[in-house]
């Protein structure tokens, strides 16, 4: 059987990609990339002839089954995104659980990765981290992923669209207090650039100076005051707060993630009290 390789490609500095990964990009019988444009840049360069095949997130799942059939066929597939680690934010994560599932092999091709990157340039803890993607469009869905990381000792790392960046760390400061972060923008680019300091001071900068290209966030997790201060919360204050979402219409599902995150108690005690209070109302009402 064939082998499916997930290989990091450089995000900026071509001088970046590893040896194996140029061996991998010319040995593969199926060349998988998220942009073939991007993709075709690197591979010029570097003089590989391989010609890739799109994978996105509107064909994924469409990719899936001739992916299947090649490495059945015990043929060699690497799978590559516009720049840096695929799958992190990236398409792919569907068609390696198929591959997976499937008992054929996966490699990992390590190298380049924005998060990775800005982490080790942050000056932040880099002990425990929680990687939360590109935040919700949407305000409210944004603050409560927001207010959900309110007690949590973890460095939190995110990306952003600059157009959005002085919004986002506008929220973060008034969620999650002023603390200590880093912005790093267009890493191992030309124009690279590394801020580092209180949320509201990188705010100010991005306003007074909008940035522009990629830009990783990295903000430090709660203090040992505020997690000392994020108390599991009593069975009245739980029912209250439940009972309060049921009347707004949120799903059991979705206020079992989000009250669970801010009590401090389990997602399976939430989710029960919430059906039971659920039924209650139901035969009160009927």
């Amino acid at each position: 059987m064939g082998t499916l390789h997930i290989v990091a490609t450089p995000i900026g500095n071509l001088e970046d990609v590893t040896l194996r990964a140029l061996r991998v990009l010319r040995e593969a019988d199926w060349l998988l990339a998220e942009d073939t444009r991007r993709t075709r840049v690197l591979l010029d360069h570097f003089g590989i002839e391989n010609r890739p095949t799109s994978l996105h997130a509107h064909n994924e799942a469409s990719r899936i089954e001739g992916v299947l059939e090649a490495l059945e066929a015990d043929h060699s597939i690497a799978l590559v995104s516009d720049a840096g680690t695929p799958l992190v934010s990236d398409p792919g994560a569907r068609l390696v659980a198929a591959v997976v599932s499937a008992g054929h092999r996966v490699e990992a091709v390590p190298g380049p990765s924005a998060l990775l990157g800005a982490l080790t340039v942050s000056g932040l803890p880099s002990d425990r981290v929680l990687f939360l993607g590109f935040l919700p469009r949407k305000v409210g869905e944004r603050r409560l992923l927001l207010e959900s990381q309110r007690g949590r000792s973890e460095t939190l790392v995110l990306f952003e669209s600059p157009r959005r960046l002085v919004t986002t760390l506008g929220e973060i400061v008034e969620v999650l207090g002023d603390r200590p972060a880093c912005l790093a923008r267009e890493m191992t680019k030309r124009h690279e650039e590394i801020l580092r300091g209180p949320a509201s001071e990188l705010a100010e900068r991005c306003r007074e100076r909008p940035p522009r290209g990629e830009c990783t966030l990295v903000v430090a997790g709660a203090g040992a005051a505020e997690t000392a201060g994020h108390d599991v919360w009593s069975d009245e204050a739980l029912e209250e707060a439940i009972s309060d979402c049921l009347r707004t219409g949120a799903s059991i599902r979705d206020l079992a993630r989000d009250l669970a995150a801010r009590s401090g108690r389990s997602r399976r005690d939430v989710y029960a009290r919430a059906l039971s209070l659920r039924a209650d109302r139901v035969g009160e009402e009927g």
